[in-house]
C-alpha cells in the first residue's frame, strides 16, 4: 500500500468490482424470480449461522454497494495526495466497510445482519474520524458512533425477541410465516429503533450533517450510496410481513414526512454546498421511508427504483463537491463563481444528477417519482389496498408535495451556489482538473441518464420483489410517460413551487434566521451528554472515594440485597432441602479449625499473621478435599496457598507491620457482621441450588469420557485439557493479562527490569559481605549468596537447596507427564517448578535467580500461550477438530511401549505460563523490590554521613 501510494486505490476497487461481476452474472436467475442461498452452520445452539440470501431486492442494493465503492475507490486515487497521513489506514477501513455492507445486504440470518451491522458502524466510525487531529472530526465521529450504536443496541433486543417469537431467525422464514403478538410488535418496533437511526430519521437525523466533517469520498459512499440505505433496507424487508403491525404506517409515514420537509427546510440555508447536499440527503431518506413503509405495490416499485436513483445521483453530487473543493480550495456558494464555465464537464454531471434528484425527465428519479405520485393517491381513495384513510392519504399526499417542492429549490440552490457566475463575486481560481478525477460523477450521471430510458427493464427487475406486496387498483409500471394525468401535474408543481422559492432565497433565508427554533436535535444531543457527562462525575466523586473497604463493601452489600433477597423467598417456599452434615468425623474437625482462623485472621492487626491464618484456611480446604477423594484439587490448592503465602510475605516487606495502630472500631465490628452474613448467603445459595437439581449433573458423564474420548485416567486433568480445553486456554489467557496488569501497577520500566546475572552484578548495587571481593566468588551451583550481607544468609537453607531443588524440579516434570493418568497435571507442574524457583530465590536472591532461569518471564509465558494454541490447533492439520485428542502407541528399545497422548503438548504449555507466571510474581515483588529496599538503605546511609 504505501509502495502503490493512491494509486492502491485502483486495486482495491478491483475488489467490489468482482462483486459487481459475480451479481451481474446472477441477475438472468434472480431476476428470473430464483432466490440464491448459502448456509454454513456455525453456532446451532443458538441458531446462529452463516445463513446468506440473494433475492430480487438484495440484487439491487449488491450493485449499489459494490457499484458505487467500485467508483468512489478509484475516485480515491486523485482526490487524495501522496503521502497524505493516514492513508493506509483509510483505505484499509473503506475496504472493510465496503465489505461489511455486503455482507449487511446478504445476510438472511438476524443475528449474522447484527454483526455486519456493528461492522459497518464501527467502520464508519473510523473513516468519518479519519482525522483525528480535527476536534470536529473527532466529534462527528463519536456522535455517529453513539447514535447509530445506541440503535443498534435497541435493535439487537428486538432481533432476539423476534427470533425467539418466529422460532427461528431466518428472516425469510420468519417473513414468510410472521408470529404475531403484543410481543411480535414490540419487538418489531425495537428493530425499526435501529432502522431509523441509521437512516438518519428524524429524531436521529442530526448525526449525518454532523458526519460531513469526513473526507468526501467517504461522504459519497457512507451517507449517500451505502450506510444510509442499511435502514431502509431493513424496512423494505420487513414490509411484507410486519405493514400491518400497530402503528407501522402512521408512525412511518409521519416521521418520514417530517424528516423530508425539515431536512429540506433546513438546506435551503446552508452556505457549505456540501452541508447543503447533507440536509437534502436527510430529506431524501425521509422521502425513502415514506415510499417503502406504505406497503403497497406500487409503493414498493417507486421505492425500490428511488433507492437506485438516490444512490446515483447523491453519489454524483457528493463526488461533484469533492471536485470543486479540491479544485477551488472552498465549498462556500458566496465565494465560488464561474466554476461551471471552467468545468463545464462537471457541470452538466452535476446537472444531470440535480435534474434526477428533483424528479425531472428523462431521468431515472422522475421514473420513480411518477410512480410515487401514483402510490400517493391510491391512499386518497376509500378501500384503498393498505387502509389508509382518504383525509390521511391527502395529508400524505400534502407533506410530500411540500417536500419535494423543497427538493427542487435545493437542487437549484445548489446548482448555482457551485457553478453559476454570481454578479460582484470575482471568478474562482480553478485548478486543472485530470480527465480521470472527472469521469467517477460522469459515470454516475451517465447511467441516471441511461436508466431513464430503462422502465420496462427496472420494472422487470424489481418484480420479483414487488409482487410480495398488496396489489393496488391497478398495475403500475415505471415509465417516461404516462400520459397527461395528475402524477405529471404534481411534478410540475412541485417544480413550480422550487422555481419561486429559488427565487426568493436572499428573504427566504432572512426569514427561517427569524423564525428558527432554540431547539434542535443536535442541541439535545449535546445537552444530553453534558448532562451525562456531569452525573458520571458526581456519581463517581460520590461512590469512588478510594477506599477499597468501601468498594468491596458495596459489592458485598448488592450480593446481598439481590441473589441474598432471591434466597430468603427461595427458603420461605420451603425447599426440599438435601444436606449431608459430614462423611467423617474428620470433616467437622477441619472446618472447625478454618473457623476459628478466619476470625482469628478477622480480630488480627497484625499484617503477617493475619495472612498466615488465613493461609490455615487456604490448607484447611485443600484436606477437606482429600477427604473428600480429590487429590488432584488438593494438590492444587496447597500449591497454590503456598506460592500465594511466599508472594504476600515478599509484599509484606514494604508495608507497615499492622493494619493500624489504633483499637477495633464499630467499622471493624460491622465489617465482620458483612462478612458473616455473606457467609450465610453465599451457603445458603450453595445448599438451595444443590438440593434444587432436576436433571442429572453433566459431570457424571466426565468419566466415561475422559477415558474414551481423552484416553486418560485422571478425569480432573483430562476435564482441563481436553473435556473443557477452550476454558483452560481462556484462563491461561487471563493469567497472562493478570500478571501484566500487575506488574504494570508496581512497576512502570520493563516487566522484569533485565534478567541480569552474577557475571553481569554491579558492585554498588549488591549487599556487601565486608570481606573484599566478595563479589567475585567462584562459579559453583547456587553461587549467589555470596552477594548477600551475613543477615540475611542461611547455611542451612543453602544447603537444604542444593539437596532438594533438582528433586524438586525432576518431581514437577514427572506431575507434568504422569498427570493424564495420575494426579498432576501441567498446572501443578508448573507450580511445583515455581516453588522451586522460589527455593532458589529465597536462598541467593535476585541474582540466583537470574542464575536459576535467565531468561525474561514475558518470553516463557508467550511462549506457553503459543504451544497452548500450535497443539490446540495441530489435529486441524490431520483433520481433526481444534483442541481434538489423538492417542497413538510407539514401541521403542528399553523403554518398550509408550502411550503418547496429543492433549500433553497443551499441559506442557499450561506449564510453561504457570512457571513463567511464578517467575514474573517473584521478579516483580521479589528482585525489583530488593533492589528498591537496597537503593533506600544505601539514601539513608549516604544522608547519615552527609549529617
Amino acid at each position: 500500500m504505501r509502495w502503490l501510494g493512491r494509486r492502491a486505490f485502483l486495486v482495491l476497487a478491483l475488489v467490489p468490482l468482482v462483486a459487481v461481476a459475480w451479481a451481474v452474472a446472477q441477475g438472468p436467475e434472480v431476476l428470473d424470480g430464483g432466490v440464491l442461498t448459502e448456509t454454513t452452520r456455525w453456532i446451532p445452539s443458538l441458531g446462529f449461522g452463516v445463513d446468506l440470501t440473494l433475492d430480487a431486492l438484495r440484487w439491487l442494493m449488491v450493485l449499489i454497494v459494490a457499484g458505487v465503492g467500485v467508483v468512489v475507490l478509484a475516485y480515491c486515487a486523485w482526490y487524495f495526495d501522496d503521502g497524505a497521513p493516514g492513508l493506509v489506514g483509510f483505505a484499509s477501513n473503506f475496504a472493510a466497510f465496503v465489505g461489511a455492507m455486503l455482507g449487511l445486504v446478504l445476510s438472511d440470518n438476524l443475528l449474522l445482519l447484527f454483526v455486519f451491522w456493528e461492522l459497518t458502524t464501527i467502520s464508519s466510525f473510523l473513516l468519518i474520524g479519519f482525522n483525528p487531529t480535527h476536534r470536529a472530526s473527532r466529534r462527528a465521529a463519536i456522535q455517529a458512533l453513539l447514535v447509530t450504536t445506541l440503535g443498534g443496541l435497541a435493535m439487537l433486543v428486538g432481533m432476539l425477541l423476534l427470533g425467539s417469537e418466529a422460532g427461528s431467525f431466518s428472516l425469510a422464514e420468519i417473513v414468510a410465516d410472521p408470529p404475531s403478538g403484543t410481543a411480535t410488535t414490540v419487538a418489531v418496533w425495537l428493530v425499526l429503533v435501529g432502522a431509523l437511526s441509521k437512516s438518519a430519521i428524524v429524531p436521529f437525523q442530526f448525526w449525518l450533517p454532523g458526519a460531513m466533517a469526513a473526507p468526501t469520498p467517504v461522504s459519497a459512499y457512507l451517507h449517500a450510496a451505502s450506510m444510509v440505505k442499511a435502514g431502509l433496507l431493513l424496512v423494505a424487508l420487513l414490509v411484507p410481513a410486519f405493514a400491518d403491525v400497530p402503528g407501522w404506517r402512521p408512525v412511518l409515514l409521519t416521521l418520514g414526512v417530517v424528516t423530508m420537509i425539515s431536512g429540506g427546510w433546513r438546506a435551503l440555508r446552508q452556505i457549505d454546498v456540501k452541508l447543503l447536499l447533507a440536509h437534502g440527503t436527510v430529506s431524501q431518506l425521509g422521502f425513502l421511508l415514506v415510499v417503502l413503509a406504505i406497503g403497497s405495490r406500487t409503493a414498493a416499485l417507486a421505492g425500490t427504483a428511488l433507492v437506485l436513483a438516490h444512490a446515483l445521483f447523491k453519489s454524483t453530487l457528493f463526488l461533484t463537491v469533492g471536485v470543486v473543493d479540491k479544485l477551488t480550495g472552498t465549498r462556500d456558494l458566496h465565494v465560488l463563481s464561474g466554476v461551471g464555465r471552467r468545468l463545464p464537464v462537471l457541470a452538466v454531471a452535476a446537472a444531470l444528477a440535480g435534474a434526477s434528484m428533483a424528479g425531472l425527465p428523462p431521468l431515472v428519479g422522475f421514473l420513480g417519482k411518477e410512480t410515487m405520485w401514483a402510490a400517493l393517491l391510491e391512499l386518497t381513495h376509500a378501500g384503498n389496498p393498505v387502509g389508509v384513510a382518504p383525509w390521511a392519504g391527502w395529508l400524505l399526499l400534502a407533506g410530500v408535495l411540500v417536500g419535494s417542492s423543497f427538493t427542487v429549490a435545493y437542487t437549484l440552490r445548489f446548482l448555482w451556489g457551485a457553478f453559476a457566475t454570481k454578479p460582484g463575486v470575482p471568478p474562482t481560481p480553478v485548478a486543472g482538473l485530470p480527465a480521470p478525477f472527472a469521469a467517477g460523477p460522469v459515470l454516475l450521471a451517465t447511467l441516471g441518464l441511461g436508466l431513464g430510458f430503462a422502465g420496462a427493464a427496472l420494472t422487470s427487475a424489481l418484480d420479483p420483489y414487488v409482487v410480495q406486496l398488496v396489489a393496488g387498483d391497478h398495475e403500475e409500471y415505471l415509465a417516461l410517460w404516462h400520459g397527461l394525468e395528475l402524477p405529471l401535474l404534481l411534478t410540475a408543481a412541485t417544480v413550480a413551487v422550487g422555481l419561486a422559492l429559488f427565487a426568493v432565497r436572499d428573504g427566504l433565508c432572512a426569514f427561517q434566521q427569524r423564525v428558527e427554533l432554540p431547539m434542535s436535535g443536535g442541541r439535545v444531543y449535546r445537552a444530553i451528554l453534558r448532562d451525562i457527562d456531569r452525573l458520571a462525575v458526581e456519581v463517581t466523586g460520590t461512590v469512588q472515594r478510594g477506599s477499597a473497604a468501601a468498594y468491596l463493601a458495596i459489592i458485598l452489600l448488592v450480593l446481598v440485597a439481590g441473589p441474598g433477597t432471591a434466597l430468603v423467598l427461595a427458603l420461605l417456599d420451603g425447599p426440599d432441602l438435601r444436606v449431608v452434615a459430614w462423611d467423617g468425623w474428620g470433616q467437622p474437625v477441619v472446618g472447625l479449625v478454618m473457623v476459628v482462623a478466619a476470625v482469628m485472621t478477622v480480630r488480627s492487626r497484625r499484617r503477617l499473621r493475619a495472612f498466615i491464618l488465613a493461609g490455615v484456611t487456604g490448607y484447611g480446604c485443600a484436606l477437606l478435599f482429600v477427604l473428600h477423594g480429590a487429590p488432584d484439587i488438593a494438590l492444587t490448592q496447597i500449591l497454590v496457598e503456598t506460592v500465594a503465602l511466599v508472594v504476600v510475605v515478599l509484599v509484606l516487606r514494604r508495608l507497615p507491620d499492622y493494619f493500624t495502630d489504633r483499637p477495633l472500631r464499630p467499622v471493624r465490628y460491622a465489617r465482620m457482621a458483612l462478612a458473616g452474613v455473606i457467609g450465610a448467603v453465599v451457603s445458603g445459595i450453595l445448599v438451595v441450588a444443590g438440593s434444587s437439581r432436576t436433571t442429572e449433573a453433566v459431570s457424571t458423564r466426565f468419566a466415561k469420557a475422559a477415558y474414551e474420548f481423552g484416553y486418560g485416567r485422571n478425569v480432573v486433568n483430562v476435564t482441563l485439557v481436553d473435556i473443557r480445553a477452550w476454558d483452560t486456554f481462556g484462563e491461561i489467557s487471563v493469567l497472562v493479562v493478570a500478571a501484566t496488569g500487575v506488574a504494570s501497577l508496581i512497576f512502570l520500566d520493563t516487566r522484569s527490569g533485565g534478567v541480569r546475572r552474577l557475571a553481569e552484578a554491579d558492585p554498588q548495587t549488591v549487599e556487601t559481605t565486608g570481606a573484599p571481593g566478595a563479589t567475585r566468588v567462584r562459579r559453583t551451583w547456587l553461587p549467589a549468596p555470596g552477594t548477600l550481607s551475613p543477615d540475611r544468609r542461611s547455611i542451612v537453607f543453602e544447603v537444604v537447596t542444593r539437596l532438594v531443588f533438582h528433586s524438586i524440579m525432576v518431581f514437577s516434570v514427572y506431575l507434568l507427564v504422569a498427570g493424564h493418568n495420575l494426579p498432576g497435571g501441567g498446572f501443578a507442574a508448573g507450580m511445583v517448578a515455581g516453588l522451586a524457583l522460589m527455593v532458589r530465590y529465597l536462598a541467593g536472591g535476585r541474582y540466583e535467580l537470574a542464575e536459576a532461569l535467565p531468561v525474561d518471564a514475558g518470553v516463557i509465558i508467550g511462549t506457553g500461550l503459543f504451544v497452548a494454541a500450535v497443539s490446540g490447533l495441530g489435529p486441524v492439520a490431520f483433520g481433526g477438530e481444534v483442541l481434538q485428542t489423538a492417542d497413538v502407541y510407539v514401541d521403542l528399545p528399553l523403554l518398550g511401549e509408550l502411550h503418547l497422548v496429543s492433549s500433553v503438548g497443551f499441559d506442557i504449555g499450561v506449564y510453561l505460563v504457570v512457571t513463567g507466571l511464578v517467575l514474573d510474581l517473584l521478579r516483580t515483588f521479589g528482585a525489583n523490590l530488593d533492589r528498591q529496599i537496597l537503593r533506600a538503605q544505601r539514601e539513608a546511609e549516604s544522608q547519615e554521613v552527609d549529617a
